[in-house]
């Protein structure tokens, strides 16, 4: 089939190198989002989908919308047979939903109908959930609810984090866009509805949300921490500073939530419950680091705490 491919971030290039790498498949343009700045000199940088099709010699589109007349115009000209999505990251108006005629297939990173939205694989380890996966379906102007095609399960670890999780998904994610595909194609596979029951929604997690309430139990505070790694990173407040950390470990001992207790080996912060141990910290301003090296350099003075 012709192909036209919609996809922004690194998750999305394993799907788009395997859809490359298909005999039965011509990728003939890719939609991306547009180049956005980036790093810490904040320069613009094309996407990584923009720099994977350009590298393959493929023909890259960047609508402001995807709804905008000369990129509809263009995709028209395209004739593609069907447009296969892995986290576009904008929507697409019905205008562009009729363009091809075997319609979009979404790579979507949960088992639907839970967890439709912006950040699947967050809430997936937020609310304690033990298997994840990855659904391909049919594009419909309601969110994430069009009939199914495909799915692939992924057990949850209790060290992932979404960065670690999401990385095995958009690995076998690839495979079950790639098998959907090809059951399109030959007329064996059929898309089926959703089930109206088991739909939870997804929201995109935002900064304010990542900030970690020492008032929580431990395994609440774990959770946030593992589902904010790498986005948008969890944080906590200490000297009116903010304060990036990564994934904690689990302890037995008991202080009081956000109070800190320091010694040679080890970093340790109250919740509700246990404390936990930090691992990683990174200090506004200042580069990644274990939580003993910062913890030294704070010079931390009698029973301080986070959030205070």
């Amino acid at each position: 089939m012709r192909l036209v491919f919609a996809g922004t971030p690194e998750t999305a290039l394993p799907s788009l190198r395997t859809l490359i790498d298909s005999p039965r498949h011509d990728v003939v343009a890719v939609v991306t989002r547009p180049d956005a700045q980036s790093g810490r000199g904040r320069k613009v940088h094309p996407s990584p989908v923009a720099e994977l099709a350009e590298e393959a010699g493929i023909e890259v589109l960047r609508p402001l919308k995807a709804g905008d007349p000369v990129f509809l115009e263009r995709l028209r000209g395209l004739e593609p047979d069907c447009c296969p999505v892995v986290a576009y990251g904008a929507l697409l108006p019905q205008s562009a939903l009729d363009v091809p005629r075997r319609g979009w297939v979404n790579l979507h990173f949960s088992i639907l109908p839970a967890w439709r939205g912006a950040a699947p694989v967050q809430h997936a380890i937020l609310h304690g959930d033990e298997i994840s996966g990855a659904t391909t379906f049919q594009i419909v102007k309601e969110l994430d609810a069009g009939p199914v095609y495909g799915v692939v399960t992924e057990k949850i670890h209790p060290s992932d984090t979404s960065g670690s999780l999401l990385e095995r998904l958009a690995v076998s994610g690839a495979g079950l866009l790639a098998a959907t595909l090809d059951g399109i194609e030959n007329g064996t596979l059929e898309a089926r509805p959703q089930p109206a029951d088991g739909v939870t929604v997804a929201p995109k997690i935002s900064v304010d949300d990542a900030q970690v309430d020492w008032a929580a139990p431990a395994m609440h505070v774990d959770r946030l921490i593992r589902a904010c790694t790498p986005n948008p990173g969890a944080w906590s407040e200490f000297r009116g500073q903010r304060v990036k950390l990564g994934p904690v470990r689990a302890s037995q001992e008991r202080l009081a939530p956000g109070e800190i207790a320091a010694s040679k080996t080890k970093v340790l912060v109250g919740t509700a419950t246990d404390a936990v141990e930090l691992g990683e910290v990174q200090p506004q301003g200042k580069r990644v680091m274990g939580a003993v090296e910062w913890a030294r350099g704070a010079r931390l003075e009698g029973k301080e705490t986070f959030n205070d």
